[in-house]
Parts: C-alpha cells; sequence; structure tokens
C-alpha cells in the first residue's frame, strides 16, 4: 500500500478536523488563503504523492523538491500537483501571500480528465514563474473562487471548474513549451513511455507504509505494461533519448539520495528497499554515481 496523504490526512495535517462533505458525490473542492508567517515555523510538508489536486498561487521565494529536480521560486509563481508526482515545499516562511485550490478527480467527473493538460503530467512544468502583471489577473480569479465557494448560487459548482480551467488555460497559453506538449499528436511511443514513467513514479515514496519497489529492471516494467521489452525500450529511446534502464536508474539514485537525507533506516534497510540483494551492490551502486558511499553522503551538509 503507496503512502499517499488522503484528502482527510492534508486536513487533519492542516487544521486537525474535516469537513462533513469531503465524501460527496460532487466530488470535493475547497479554497484557502496563503497568510505571511508571523511567529511560529510553518508546519513542514512532507515529501509525498497526495491523493488530490492542488492548485497554487505563491508570492515569494521557495523551493520545490521532486524527484528529479528541485525547483526554486524566486518571487511569484503558480504550480500544479496532481496524484502522480510526490513533492514537498522548503522555505514556506518566505512566503508572503498567495491561495490554492484543492479537488479531486471526481469533482470534474464528466467534465474531462486532468491528466490530459500538460501542466498535469509527467513531462509538464508544474511551476510557472509569473510577472507582476499576471500575478495581479490570477489573484482576481482566486478571488472570484472565493466568492463562488462562499455563495448559494445554484450552479457554483460548475463556475468553480470553469474558474480551475481558467487558472490551467492562462498557464498553457503562458508556456509555448506547454503548449507544445499539448497539441502534439500522442503516438503510440509517447503513450508506453508515459505509462512507464507513471508506473515507475508509482514505486515513490519509500517509507513505513511501502517498504519495497516492485519493478527495477526494463523488462519487469514490460512485463507490468504487457509489452516485448524491445517495444518499451525503443519507445522510451525515441521519446526522452534515454535508455529505459538509465531512467530506472536515475530515478532509484534520486530516491537513495531522498532517502538517505530525510529518512532515518539504515543503509542496509534503503539498499533492501530500492531492490538491492546485498548491501555492498547498493554500495557500489552509489559510489558508482556520487563518487562518494552512502554513509558519506548522509553526512554531508
Amino acid at each position: 500500500m503507496r503512502n499517499v496523504e488522503s484528502l482527510e490526512d492534508f486536513y487533519k495535517r492542516k487544521f486537525d478536523w474535516i469537513p462533513d462533505n469531503i465524501k460527496n458525490e460532487i466530488g470535493h473542492f475547497n479554497v484557502f488563503k496563503l497568510e505571511p508567517l508571523v511567529e511560529d515555523l510553518p508546519q513542514p510538508i512532507p515529501y509525498k504523492r497526495r491523493d488530490f489536486y492542488k492548485i497554487m498561487l505563491v508570492r515569494g521565494n521557495s523551493k520545490v523538491h521532486y524527484a528529479d529536480k528541485v525547483v526554486e521560486v524566486k518571487k511569484q509563481a503558480l504550480s500544479f500537483s496532481n496524484p502522480q508526482i510526490p513533492y514537498k515545499w522548503e522555505h514556506l516562511d518566505n512566503i508572503r501571500e498567495g491561495a490554492y485550490c484543492i479537488f479531486n478527480q471526481s469533482f470534474f467527473h464528466k467534465y474531462g480528465n486532468l491528466n490530459q493538460y500538460a501542466v498535469f503530467q509527467p513531462g509538464g512544468l508544474p511551476i510557472i514563474e509569473l510577472q507582476d502583471s499576471d500575478y495581479e489577473k490570477l489573484s482576481k480569479i482566486y478571488d472570484k473562487i472565493v466568492h463562488a465557494l462562499d455563495s448559494d448560487y445554484q450552479h457554483k459548482y460548475d463556475l468553480l471548474r470553469n474558474l480551475v480551467f481558467e487558472l490551467l488555460h492562462f498557464a498553457m497559453q503562458m508556456d509555448v513549451n506547454l503548449n507544445t506538449i499539448e497539441t502534439q499528436k500522442i503516438s503510440a511511443s509517447h503513450r508506453i513511455v508515459t505509462l512507464f514513467v507513471e508506473l515507475l513514479e508509482r514505486q515513490f515514496p519509500i517509507d513505513e507504509h511501502h517498504r519495497k519497489i516492485e519493478f527495477k529492471t526494463a523488462s519487469d516494467f514490460a512485463k507490468q505494461l504487457n509489452v516485448h521489452v524491445n517495444h518499451l525500450n525503443r519507445a522510451v529511446k525515441e521519446i526522452t533519448e534515454k535508455t529505459t534502464t538509465h531512467i530506472i536508474t536515475e530515478r532509484i539514485l534520486q530516491e537513495a539520495k531522498i532517502m538517505l537525507k530525510q529518512s532515518q533506516w539504515n543503509v542496509s534497510e534503503i539498499a533492501y528497499a530500492l531492490g538491492f540483494a546485498e548491501v555492498s551492490h547498493f554500495n557500489n551502486f552509489f559510489k558508482s554515481k556520487v563518487e562518494t558511499s552512502p554513509l558519506k553522503y548522509r553526512n554531508m551538509i
């Protein structure tokens, strides 16, 4: 069972209460204002996956940690989070203002699959830096969202969906690369690679609830995807210009670094969790990539 933060977990962690309508048959939607930190340090947001979507408008310097990169928000940005990609925010004490809305796929039932949009896909850029004028325009959209949610308007949920799509398309039109990704004809190779990446990401993060990866080789993934391993390898190379093994190795190495820095597990436990039969194999693997041992890497400041 994967350790995924549910909507219930989110409300308990953030507010120590759970709203009555969280299992509403029309799906769940809510919006919150980000307030400047005054006294205490912010409660850390753990590195993990969520089972809901989040779109956040934020002003202030911060960093977002993903499996394969760290994205810095220098001044202000619009961010998109989805249930497939784990992440963690750092330096939330530097945030001055903003707002965010959260919702699940059920809220958009019959309104399309959100994962078809590049901002919610593994290859899309989930954080977009904004100019001051862009920030002000988006702030007004969030004001409309707050007003609609608090209203008694009969069709307010339709209005809220439209406002979410307004945020989404605002971002898509801002970034040429995102727009290109969306309008490309999705080939069979593209579909296979998308499924491969999703299957790879589903194995992480590793924690006490999800203690070991299941798939580690190209053959493991090909079997799970019901395609020949050569077909998978060709598709991955065509779309990413990297080998399947290289992508798997990069992701396992990234998770190893995360666990060494953020978990209390010892090196042997981490080696087992990442599919290494012997801790010596893991040590050799890590040292060949990072040029230092896992233990020395853990003790680096």
